[in-house]
């Protein structure tokens, strides 16, 4: 039997001594301990530590109003405080979190020798104090999300108390059961939405859009009875940010859902750059928006941040552990672990089973797993890709020999991900002398995604984030090699300059976007060079050009024009952030536990089928490939 809320203040309170000054709240998933004197519950051993230890819940000790200085008044005491070496950049206030953020050049120089100078700030000002590294490249998408954050962080303080009030909410009787109800990606790629109904809860996973012409496929099965109303639900939980899982998402805003989005910090930022590019891209297409900017921004109030391997509740009978997926950044593998012990589910997300340029493999170990529910992209028989090396080497060979003609080479790209495998790849051919470098045009949301993934250096492999943090040189993004495209204007002169360079430019599956600007003037000349690097889904414009046709309509300004393809067309397929078949049956087989039931989705028809059938006789489980609306009984 679970704690209710005032059982769990009755437990506090036994093991709080009573000259300690505190009140307790509820921060989402988290128990918040309200003192002003925070210190009583922090140190070796800490009081804050054996509390959660026996209430199992997460435990946060937040500073008392009292004891917090101005915001203003802290921002003149840090910039007074702070050692100049530590190049303060900027300073962000989160009061519904009292959380104070520096970020500076220098975050060692900020903390100062043992922690000294940082706790010298903290004793002045009262916050709670997290340091930053500055990255070379700042993302206004994070500055916006922060500073609205800061703006309406009594709102966001409400709704934290809220969602933690309806996780606490009376049990209700009766067995425990589990379902889960597909509402997009079954036996298709594109517009990812999960329903887990338990006999206590409804928790939705991921809200995408589908890459499609076909308006009726775009959005999720939102008027299936059992999502609605929004209301009754406990949670939506987001895998990853590509389009395909978040592309819809603002919709449940639009429409009256007003609960929690949980998400890693990097999923946060660039979901939130990706769906206002979307409003814009949707309006320059000339189709009407699902969603406003206004629709983002309430969402933004809405989300919560979860790190990797921390452990929430997020509904009364269900706790989530995020786990990186390695398919893009702050991509993640989801486990619910449902009515204490009852069962277990593994999203497994979009996978990557392979350390990329970007981050390391997809996670394999948990806790315990009953139902694996697997992505399928490329689980066909014969769906087998190069080695990330062995594409790298296949870029760069290509790239040199168009480069020799005086061509120019135009590649489709996802802004996230694999923009900046491409960029790794270009990077290392140009400093190591083989190839006389050109300019490399990044068009569209890359160099925003990129600093993204520049100010989330803990989200990427080893390797990459020790360059990331030394900056300067070693810092592939920084190359001098790469410049974004500020504009109209400046797309314009690049399309009619005749010198070779290279473009990486949005959308990657050619549904839109200034990608769309280069193919129509460079794709007739047979000098230049049509690469594919991601996956293109049935009926895409990148799908069409990959089965051959000698020419597509193309709308321009409300016409429609014939455009002829004389540019070599290349594929290179070792880019993807999705598993290949081998590496999904070598994912299953190093899951440990063992799985008892896997559920395939997100793939074509005949790859869903096709992959069920090999891995219940490979593994000996059972296998679902379901279609989208039928539902399964887990538990």
């Amino acid at each position: 039997m679970r704690m209710t809320f005032q059982q769990v203040k009755k437990k506090i309170e036994s093991m709080v001594p009573s000259d300690i000054d505190y009140e307790v709240d509820l921060e989402a998933a988290s128990i918040a301990i309200v003192t002003s004197v925070p210190e009583a519950f922090s140190g070796t051993d800490s009081l804050a530590s054996k509390i959660a230890k026996t209430i199992k819940r997460r435990i946060e000790i937040r500073p008392s109003s009292d004891i917090l200085m101005d915001s203003k008044e802290a921002e003149a005491k840090i910039i007074e405080m702070l050692p100049e070496e530590a190049g303060l950049k900027r300073i962000y206030f989160d009061a519904a979190i009292c959380e104070c953020t520096i970020v500076c050049n220098d975050p060692g120089v900020a903390v100062g020798p043992k922690g000294a100078t940082i706790r010298g700030i903290r004793d002045e000002i009262g916050w709670i104090i997290r340091t930053e590294r500055y990255a070379a490249v700042e993302s206004r998408t994070m500055h916006n999300i922060r500073k609205y954050r800061q703006e309406y962080a009594e709102d966001r303080k409400a709704l934290l108390r809220k969602f933690g009030t309806r996780i606490y909410r009376p049990q209700r009787p009766g067995e425990v059961w589990c379902r889960l109800t597909a509402l997009g990606s079954y036996r298709e790629v594109g517009r990812a939405m999960h329903l887990i109904t338990t006999n206590e809860s409804k928790i939705v996973v991921d809200v995408g859009a589908k890459p499609t012409n076909n308006l009726n496929e775009i959005a999720p099965y939102f008027t299936a009875p059992e999502l609605m109303p929004f209301e009754n639900l406990d949670a939506i939980v987001i895998t990853h940010a590509h389009i395909d899982h978040i592309g819809q998402l603002p919709v449940m805003y639009k429409y009256g859902y007003r609960g929690p989005i949980y998400c890693t910090p990097p999923t946060r930022d660039l979901m939130v750059l990706l769906q206002s590019d979307y409003i814009k891209v949707a309006a320059a297409e000339g189709n009407p928006p699902p969603y406003g900017l206004g629709d983002v921004q309430e969402m933004i109030k809405h989300i919560v941040d979860v790190e990797w391997g921390k452990t929430i509740d997020i509904a009364p009978d269900i706790k989530l552990t995020m786990y990186n997926a390695g398919h893009i950044l702050g991509s993640s593998s989801l486990h619910m672990h449902i009515g204490e012990g009852k069962h277990n589910i593994v999203f497994s997300g979009d996978i990557k089973y392979e350390k990329s340029w970007l981050h390391d493999a997809a996670a394999v170990r948990f806790p315990r797993v009953e139902t694996l529910i697997i992505e399928s992209t490329y689980g066909g028989a014969k769906d087998f890709q190069p080695t990330r090396q062995e594409a790298t080497q296949e870029l760069q060979d290509l790239i040199k020999r168009a480069l020799s003609r005086k061509g120019k080479i135009f590649c489709p790209v996802f802004a996230v991900g694999r923009s900046q495998e491409v960029m790794i790849a270009i990077d290392q051919l140009f400093k190591s002398g083989k190839c006389e470098p050109v300019t490399v045009w990044l068009d569209g949301m890359i160099t925003e995604a990129t600093a993204i993934h520049a100010s989330h250096p803990e989200a990427l492999n080893r390797d990459l984030r020790k360059q990331v943090l030394k900056g300067g040189d070693e810092n592939p993004f920084n190359s001098t090699w790469f410049r974004k495209v500020s504009g109209r204007e400046q797309r314009e002169s690049i399309l009619l300059d005749p010198s070779p360079c290279i473009v990486l430019a949005t959308s990657g599956m050619m549904t839109g976007g200034p990608i769309v600007e280069y193919f129509k003037n460079w794709a007739p000349e047979p000098n230049n060079t049509l690469c594919f690097v991601g996956y293109q889904a049935d009926g895409t414009l990148g799908r069409r050009l990959q089965k051959g046709f000698a020419e597509v309509p193309i709308n321009d300004g409300g016409q429609t024009h014939m455009v002829s393809i004389n540019c070599d067309l290349i594929t290179i397929d070792g880019f993807s952030g999705h598993s290949d078949r081998r590496q999904l049956m070598d994912y299953v087989k190093a899951m440990n536990p063992k799985p008892k039931t896997i559920i395939c989705h997100h793939g074509d028809p005949h790859t869903c089928a096709e992959f069920r059938k090999d891995l219940a006789s490979t593994y000996r489980v059972r296998t679902f490939a379901p279609k989208n609306l039928e539902t399964i009984r887990l538990l």
